[in-house]
């Protein structure tokens, strides 16, 4: 099982599933269809399916063209709203592509029906992976948007038993997701760690995923709820209501932080044709 990351818009990013025995292949998150096209045709591999962990504009808004240029393409999601969905799928239904086996699991939080993929292979020495879309971050996770609290943190709960191997998520957020973290917990050393890590790989404009759910669970604050500090930082004792603080203050600290320069997305809205209502996030 080979992963292709491929970054798009402002801080997305989609990803090329390929089975190396058979050349068929998965995309997560489709955006940008031609982009995804190219190296498809590249690798030389069979897209046969498409799978959507949410129905927000970044993520799911290639699916129509990438249906229209690939008739019979089945696109995958557990949400009606996702553009040009062929199949609901269901918390814990289990698909199969290839040697590659895919489980479908439920992360409400983000949107209602956000779904994350935790893809593997029988007797394969390469490590399962988790496609998290936007419940879980590098050092982060994704807006309460359309959930409460105590649903994110059911979902994060439920990522976070996972085996501590690949996390590809949506968004190219490690940064400020980091020096969140470092506020939370000021004298973690993983977090100090990761940090300058991250920082070096933003001087080289590198990706900072994958990451790992064994590393996660050292740094992300969101995974942390029952730590001390993230407690005392939150004021909080119940692991929902230390999320929903959390949740909070990381909004307060991104308001805090320097304002996107709206001019960057409409540019890379122009080089990629992608000319639309603005996306969620």
């Amino acid at each position: 099982m080979k992963v292709k990351v491929i970054p798009v818009l402002e801080d997305n990013y989609m990803y090329l599933v390929i089975e190396e025995l058979t050349r068929e292949a998965v995309a997560v998150d489709v955006a940008v269809p031609k982009r995804l096209l190219e190296i498809v045709g590249r690798e030389g591999v069979s897209l046969t399916a498409v799978l959507t962990t949410h129905h927000h504009w970044d993520h799911a808004r290639g699916n129509p063209e990438l249906a229209r240029l690939r008739p019979g393409l089945a696109v995958l999601g557990a949400d009606e709203r996702i553009f040009s969905l062929t199949r609901r799928l269901a918390h814990g239904e289990e698909l199969r592509f290839g040697a590659i086996h895919v489980r479908c699991l439920l992360t409400p939080g983000h949107t209602s029906g956000h779904m994350s993929y935790f893809l593997w292979e029988d007797d394969c020495p390469d490590p399962p992976a988790l496609f998290s879309g936007d419940a879980l971050l590098v050092a982060g996770c994704g807006s309460c948007l359309e959930g409460s609290a105590q649903q994110m943190y059911q979902s994060l709960a439920e990522l976070s038993t996972l085996p501590p191997e690949t996390v590809f998520c949506g968004h190219e957020h490690t940064l400020s997701n980091l020096e969140f973290a470092q506020k939370v917990e000021p004298c973690n050393d993983h977090v100090r760690a990761k940090l300058s890590w991250a920082k070096k790989r933003d001087e080289d404009d590198v990706p900072t995923v994958p990451s790992t759910l064994g590393e996660e669970r050292l740094y992300n604050p969101f995974l942390r709820v029952a730590e001390e500090p993230v407690r005392k930082f939150t004021g909080k004792a119940g692991p929902a209501d230390v999320l929903e603080v959390l949740c909070e203050e990381r909004a307060r600290f991104e308001q805090a932080g320097e304002p996107r320069q709206p001019q960057a997305r409409a540019l890379l809205a122009l080089q990629w044709g992608l000319l639309s209502a603005a996306p969620n996030k």
